[in-house]
């Protein structure tokens, strides 16, 4: 029997679980008749799907040669995300002088939901390589 590919594997449960977590999002802000698609939402959801999927697969290309240093280059991508949100989000957020909840909400519920994926994955792609 043939096993899945770990790429697809990955890339199937982070659209999945991303995909579940914006739908309840969204009508989690419909049912407090809060605005549903404002603040970047959709933007963030697909901005961390992007990020999580090329960061696994680069750390997934590099699993054998750069294997010790897998690690700091996880950490690297995290930075990569953080450098993406205040590049495209932050300054949106903060254009009021405050960054509300529902602004935070909207960026760091997908960007958790892929870091559990991400950590979860690496993990187990870590360890087989010992």
């Amino acid at each position: 029997m043939s096993r899945i590919n770990p790429i697809i594997q990955f890339l199937a449960i982070l659209i999945v679980a991303l995909g579940l977590a914006f739908i309840v999002h969204i009508a989690v802000l419909n049912s407090s008749a809060l605005p549903q698609f404002e603040n970047l939402i959709v933007l963030s959801y697909v901005v961390n799907c992007l990020l999580a999927a090329t960061i696994f697969v680069a750390l997934y290309i590099f699993r054998k040669s750069l294997k010790n240093q897998i690690g700091f280059l996880f950490m690297g991508g995290s930075f990569l995300k953080f450098i993406f949100f205040f590049i495209l989000f932050y300054p949106t957020y903060k254009a009021d002088g405050d960054m509300s909840r529902l602004e935070f909400a909207a960026f760091f519920i997908p960007y958790g939901i892929s870091l559990i994926v991400e950590t979860v994955f690496t993990a187990k792609m870590l360890k087989k390589l010992y």
